[in-house]
């Protein structure tokens, strides 16, 4: 008999595999098969040594450590904002009538900011949507010959917008305008025919309903002013000139001073002041609610420029209407005036609660030398009548708190509203991150920016009318529609006043539908 015969072979890898493994985690598979490809000594009926065996499990072993490292540092990064789809995007509305004085500042928000009282994170988000609707409606398109103007009339406003829910009624628009002579470039409409080539939408005037007025302890008039959009706001605001108001040494900043109080009988929108237009609809109010005694108070809020604009604003409001809570809810708002201007609104009793983000540079404009740090040298200065200085105190907000933005250096997106909104929404203290819990949807950062990170995959600047306005008529054909009669900037808005003159209290029920 032939003796028996014995071979050596090399197995190629993909002849013999040794050993099959999967590792799982989170969703994610990730099969591992082990080959061994050694010369090994065969004999007719022998199973392959363990030591592939072996080199698969060890292998396996250390993938699933590696997988498990990695999806864990990916899902603590990554942040999932699918899982919010199905949840409300606001925070439950809290009867806070026992508490409002405090809310507004009567003991100067003590106790209440770090951390954050969750009533004031409600209504501070509730003043800040308030001010981003005066963006959201603004037209602002160069090749509309409404530019300029709002796109709803007020009785739509709120619906367009949906702060339907705010339990607040549009009473009043405001336009403004300024009369600093402005370079040819600066011009804001490419069209002849624009709406007005002087005045701007500038905010609007609203009042609290029977409802909220409840929940929240009183009637609440709001003065909404938008910040800077147009080009010439933006020239005003390079003005880095004081000048005085009021009979004292209060000085405030000149461009900011003349979008609040210019007019002239030529234009169409501003034959009185965005001052004007604005005191004489909160003594309207005022009277009209006072009379029917329930308690009022003025709150008034703005971002940008409108921040500015608010404490110009409450400054005059305190001047005439004696024994009126006035707050000003401020967000992103530069410097408006110098030590004495801010000393008078102390004394008048109008609280401030200015809301800031560490990295936006905005807030620190105009005087980011010569500013209010500088008081601690008035023996050696004097009174510093030509120093710029903020007012009231201070909510500061850090980008790097929330996992949902990017922390590069993004001068817009960073000054954008919904960024300060997404963070105070999201804001516990001074020494936590991002809260779990937060409602608004975080989407809104990038209405008109790019500050998400990229793993959410929001496209930037998504904000728009669909097809930039463009309709198809009948034929077929893209055209601009026209808009609603009702909807057209019209000279009745500027005779709205004079009509509740002579309607009287009845009239007022009427308009505002209480």
């Amino acid at each position: 008999m032939a003796a028996a015969t014995t071979s050596k072979a090399i197995l190629p890898p993909h002849n013999h595999p040794t050993a099959t493994t999967t590792a799982t985690k989170n969703g994610f598979s990730i099969s591992i098969r082990a080959y061994h490809n050694s010369t090994i000594e065969s004999h007719p009926g022998q199973q392959p040594s363990n030591k592939g065996i072996k080199l698969a499990e060890s292998l396996s072993n250390m993938l699933h450590l590696h997988i498990e490292r990695n999806l864990n540092h990916r899902t603590s990064n990554v942040p999932r904002i699918e899982d919010k789809h199905n949840t409300p995007t606001m925070s439950p509305k809290e009867n806070i009538s026992k508490k409002w004085q405090e809310i507004h500042g009567s003991n100067d928000w003590n106790n209440l900011l770090d951390p954050l009282h969750p009533w004031l994170r409600r209504e501070i988000v509730k003043y800040g949507e308030f001010a981003q609707a005066t963006y959201d409606a603004f037209d602002f398109d160069s090749f509309s010959e409404y530019c300029g103007s709002c796109r709803y009339n007020r009785q739509k406003l709120f619906e367009k917008l949906g702060l339907t829910k705010s339990g607040y009624k549009v009473t009043k628009y405001v336009y403004a305008m300024s009369q600093i002579d402005l370079p040819q470039w600066l011009e804001r409409s490419r069209l002849a025919d624009t709406w007005s080539k002087d005045s701007n939408w500038m905010g609007f005037v609203a009042v609290s309903d029977d409802q909220e007025t409840q929940r929240i302890g009183r009637r609440d008039i709001v003065v909404s002013w938008r910040g800077t959009v147009a080009p010439s706001e933006w020239y005003d605001n390079m003005q880095n000139k004081l000048e005085s108001i009021g009979q004292g040494e209060a000085k405030v900043e000149h461009g900011f001073l003349s979008i609040y109080t210019s007019k002239s009988e030529s234009t169409r929108y501003n034959k009185s002041s965005a001052s004007e237009q604005v005191m004489r609809e909160v003594k309207k109010l005022v009277n009209y609610y006072k009379g029917r005694g329930e308690e009022v108070s003025l709150t008034i809020t703005g971002h940008s420029l409108g921040g500015a604009l608010a404490l110009l604003n409450a400054y005059e409001a305190a001047k005439n209407f004696s024994g009126l809570r006035i707050s000003v809810i401020s967000f992103a708002a530069p410097r408006v005036g110098n030590i004495a201007f801010r000393d008078e609104l102390y004394q008048m009793g109008i609280k401030t609660l200015r809301v800031t983000i560490k990295q936006d540079v905005v807030p620190r404009m105009p005087g980011i030398v010569f500013n209010e740090s500088l008081q601690k040298f008035d023996d050696i200065t004097g009174t510093l009548e030509w120093v710029y200085t903020h007012v009231g105190v201070e909510l500061k907000l850090d980008i790097r708190s929330s996992i949902y933005l990017k922390k590069r250096l993004n001068l817009v997106g960073i000054h954008m509203l919904e960024t300060y909104l997404h963070l105070v929404d999201g804001y516990l203290d001074s020494t936590t991150t991002f809260r779990s819990d937060a409602k608004r949807d975080v989407v809104l950062v990038n209405k008109d920016c790019d500050m998400l990170v990229d793993e959410l995959k929001i496209p930037p600047n998504w904000y728009q009318l669909e097809n930039k306005g463009l309709e198809r008529n009948f034929h077929g054909r893209w055209v601009k529609p026209t808009r609603d009669p009702e909807d057209i900037p019209s000279p009745t808005v500027e005779s709205y006043s004079n009509v509740l003159e002579m309607q009287g209290s009845y009239g007022i029920e009427t308009l505002f539908n209480i």
